[in-house]
């Protein structure tokens, strides 16, 4: 697959569950299916990041199943789904090499893209189907964690 493809995906994911794209990448890195020794990313390789990383994807998995948890579509999940998906688009490209803008954009893209049909999707599956909201929820999880590995294994 191209990098650019790769890169929407991941930006998809990242619409998702903000925290799991930033959480894949690092696991991609300490998986050795992603390389950023000798670059302005080489920090993402460090235990430390991988930890804090992987604990702030959690705690947004939790954060996610509480009543309080505002909409993704608001101003508060959206601008980090945005920002978060261009970001580790380009961390692809610096990894593998390739278009920064145009990785950046597809991010960009990918994180709206599912931002709003994720969002969508669960409302339809909740009112509609008659879903229990947190069985949804969940499933919404583990595509992101599941994709986002899937995606970084095969850049």
């Amino acid at each position: 697959m191209t990098v650019l493809l790769l890169s929407f995906l991941l930006g998809c994911v990242t619409g998702l569950r903000s925290m799991t794209g930033p959480a894949v990448v690092c696991w991609g890195a300490h998986f050795g299916w992603l390389n950023f020794a000798g670059t302005k990313l080489a920090f993402i390789n460090a235990p430390a990041t991988l930890i804090i990383i992987t604990l702030l994807a959690l705690g947004e998995l939790v954060a996610d199943k509480l009543p309080a948890t505002p909409a993704r579509t608001a101003p508060l999940g959206l601008i980090p789904r945005i920002v978060l998906g261009g970001l580790c688009a380009i961390a692809l490209v610096i990894s593998v090499g390739g278009n920064f803008v145009a990785a950046a954009t597809l991010g960009v893209a990918g994180a709206l893209m599912a931002t709003y049909g994720g969002y969508n999707v669960r409302q339809a599956l909740v009112s509609h189907a008659h879903l229990p909201d947190l069985v949804v929820a969940l499933a919404e999880d583990a595509i992101a964690i599941v994709g986002g590995l899937l995606i970084v294994s095969h850049v």
